[in-house]
């Protein structure tokens, strides 16, 4: 069996956890007893506010002491989707050996926004982030640049934004990632694939994986990559 028994310790949200390994079992090979950890459970049946959970060591990777375990709690799923959307669907490498990039992020101050801001940041890229009081004047509710460059990549955290609003924004080769792809958007990416348009819109499936899980914790640990925490507030 490649599963870890983990005991609730300090922080603890529904399908992110930051715990201490209790039992593992028998398939188990990278993970023993009293092993701090950081973990991603089914985003459909969560289970992290439990005393007690059951993680796949798929989807477990050790928590190194420079990240806390509110922060490592907090961490996961947000910071997994920045990091798929930029470095698969965006094709950003986020390592500096890219050539510049001109993006666009929006809802910047979310949870996925703000761990996008910081890794599309350790690439060669101007970044155009906006938030909730951006979109109530002309220019930010149009989204443009204040460049006044046009997108060759769009990481679109929010809603209520049509791709009527992003076209004339794009470069000819210009992709939108949807994190929240509603029926609309699937019919702009349907139209998009079979007309062979250049410009593209691409809904974000996150399926989550080790790897990438591992990735997010060492850039938290070579502080490139931290969490805001607002407040803390007890279980119980």
């Amino acid at each position: 069996m490649h599963l870890v028994k983990l005991c609730l310790k300090l922080c603890a949200t529904t399908t992110d956890v930051a715990r201490v390994v209790q039992e593992v079992g028998s398939g188990v090979k990278n993970f023993k007893p009293g092993d701090e950890i950081v973990a991603v459970f089914n985003q459909f049946t969560g289970g992290g506010l439990v005393e007690y959970a059951v993680a796949k060591e798929s989807l477990t990777v050790p928590r190194p002491p420079e990240i806390s375990a509110a922060e490592g709690a907090s961490r996961p799923i947000a910071s997994l989707t920045a990091h798929l959307a930029l470095s698969q669907s965006a094709g950003i490498k986020l390592d500096g050996s890219g050539p510049r990039k001109n993006v666009l992020i929006t809802a910047a101050s979310g949870g996925v926004g703000h761990y996008a801001v910081q890794l599309v940041k350790l690439e060669n890229t101007h970044v155009t982030a906006t938030c909730g009081i951006n979109y109530k004047t002309p220019e930010g509710a149009a989204l443009k640049s204040p460049s006044g460059q046009k997108y060759d990549k769009v990481i679109h955290c929010t809603t209520g934004i049509p791709w009527s609003v992003f076209d004339p924004n794009l470069t000819k080769t210009g992709k939108v990632i949807d994190l929240t792809p509603n029926p609309s958007a699937m019919w702009t990416f349907a139209i998009k694939k079979l007309t062979f348009s250049k410009k593209q819109l691409v809904p974000l499936l996150l399926i989550p994986k080790e790897e990438g899980l591992d990735a997010v914790v060492k850039l938290g640990k070579e502080g490139k990559l931290k969490t805001v925490i607002d407040s803390k507030h007890p279980l119980s």
